[in-house]
């Protein structure tokens, strides 16, 4: 039995990528209060206004991706929501945890930056996946 990975691959990716943004942006819905306190002990201003718009940024972008609903879209924001989110919170290279986290993000930019290359693949509510059968003329 041989399978289609074109078929399948790509949902379950962008699955894999979308879960981490969509249970992170509930649970910082379930513990706003521990949330913002650990921003602000991290020395950022505003952070409930940060905060709400951290939770519309994983929670509307994770489900954009996981979906395929402009995946391409919700995989850039989500980019643009973790470069700053790494930088603040993880380059305390010190502590081996924080590298690992730092390294963690970078990857998950990497497959974000890849749906937003190649599109959401064959099994999305808006297929906007690019075509590599075409010849270039």
């Amino acid at each position: 039995m041989q399978i289609d990975m074109n078929a399948y691959f790509p949902t379950i990716g962008r699955i894999l990528l979308g879960l981490i943004f969509v249970a992170s942006g509930f649970n910082k819905v379930m513990q706003f209060e521990g949330t913002q306190q650990y921003m602000e002990a991290n020395g950022l201003p505003a952070t409930a206004i940060l905060l709400v718009g951290a939770i519309i940024f994983e929670l509307g972008g994770g489900l954009m991706v996981i979906l395929g609903f402009k995946a391409r879209t919700g995989s850039l924001a989500l980019v643009l929501f973790l470069i700053p989110t790494t930088l603040v919170f993880h380059t305390n290279f010190a502590e081996q945890t924080q590298v690992i986290q730092f390294m963690k993000n970078l990857a998950i930019m990497g497959g974000l930056l890849y749906v937003a290359a190649h599109g959401a693949g064959p099994a999305a509510i808006e297929n906007d996946s690019v075509s590599s059968d075409v010849a270039p003329s």
